[in-house]
């Protein structure tokens, strides 16, 4: 990672997960940005329309001000999601069915165009054969290859585990592992809550703990 001469970073590495099934991606940004400049990037980066796309970052929407900057750091996570297009004024009719009808369309789900054709046809097999209803489809699409061969390997390797008698055991290692793999990364300076996973465990400011309780004791503050 590039820095200036202040030892400021020229540029921080921000994954940018979109809204459905599509997987996530990195992208290099400067740490200050304008978000009509991130609005621009991230659209040409993972090809959207500028006008409808939506940035959600650390649980905040980013406002749509040209003069409005963000401050990121490597390893944020951006949400991406475009909005819906709305139908063209002349073709919405005065019949409420109608306009019931074009809100459902665009609540059904949707593949995006960068899928593969092999998805594709899956997914049209799905939806017009077996008639799965969108949510089904969204959760099914949503997960990745990965994943679905991990589910399968579990499903493959519980008979044996049943058969060992050790089905508890491999349930709880699995719930174990889940947990681990979804622990995430701490920042630069982060603190965790639990003061036995900080540097000489240290604790955060307002911790109530036996110690404190002691503490307060002594001083004849309680």
């Amino acid at each position: 990672m590039a820095a200036v001469a202040g030892g400021e970073p020229e540029t921080v590495e921000v994954t940018l997960r979109a809204v459905g099934p599509s997987r996530p991606t990195t992208i290099r940004l400067p740490p200050l940005i304008s978000v009509v400049d991130l609005r621009r990037r991230v659209a040409q980066d993972r090809r959207l329309p500028e006008d409808r796309l939506r940035l959600v970052l650390r649980g905040t929407t980013l406002p749509w001000g040209d003069d409005d900057l963000v401050k990121f750091r490597d390893g944020d996570s951006l949400i991406v999601a475009v909005a819906p297009k709305p139908p063209a004024k002349h073709l919405r009719g005065g019949d409420d069915d109608d306009d019931d009808d074009d809100d459902e369309e665009e609540l059904k789900f949707k593949m995006p165009q960068t899928t593969t054709w092999w998805k594709k046809r899956i997914f049209v097999f799905l939806r017009d054969k077996l008639r799965f209803p969108d949510i089904l489809l969204m959760a099914l699409f949503s997960v990745t290859m990965k994943a679905w061969i991990i589910i399968s390997l579990w499903f493959l390797l519980a008979p044996t585990a049943r058969k060992y008698e050790i089905g508890p055991l491999y349930i709880l290692a699995t719930g174990f592992l889940i947990i681990l793999l979804n622990l995430g990364r701490r920042q630069q300076g982060d603190v965790s809550a639990y003061s036995i996973f900080n540097e000489d465990f240290r604790e955060l400011p307002g911790t109530f703990n036996a110690e404190r309780i002691d503490r307060d004791l002594r001083a004849g503050q309680l």
